[in-house]
């Protein structure tokens, strides 16, 4: 003989009212976190803007010696960490584009435009950062 479903059915609904409170709570700290989590990488965006700008404004006169202006630029701009993926493949393009621009003692203009779109690029997280 089966039981009645009355139970069942209350059961269901409890369970359904239950998972979307969760749900609904899940959303709300979530929401929450990210508000807060985007005023602290907003901090940790200016400090690290400020050790690139810092690495970019050392070295040679990059009007005067290009070239040495790369070299001095490569090892720097490697060690700095960027706090999301976007900006820390950005200081990796402009890395590389200087270490291309120094291998071909400057001659390359693929470097060379390789070193122009990855300031900007740069430029885009920090701006002026790069002039």
């Amino acid at each position: 003989m089966r039981t009645p479903s009355h139970p069942v059915t209350t059961s269901v609904r409890g369970l359904t009212v239950l998972a979307l409170t969760i749900l609904g709570l899940t959303a709300l700290l979530a929401a929450c976190s990210s508000q807060a989590s985007s005023a602290v990488s907003a901090a940790v965006v200016r400090k690290t803007c400020g050790k690139v700008s810092a690495v970019l404004s050392d070295g040679p006169d990059p009007t005067a010696d290009p070239v040495g202006y790369a070299e001095a630029q490569i090892l720097p701009l490697g060690q700095i960490r960027a706090p999301d993926r976007a900006f820390g493949s950005a200081i990796s393009k402009l890395a590389r584009a200087y270490r291309e621009l120094f291998a071909s003692n400057g001659t390359s203009g693929a470097a060379k435009a390789a070193v122009a779109a990855a300031s900007r690029r740069i430029d885009s997280f920090c701006p002026g950062a790069t002039s």
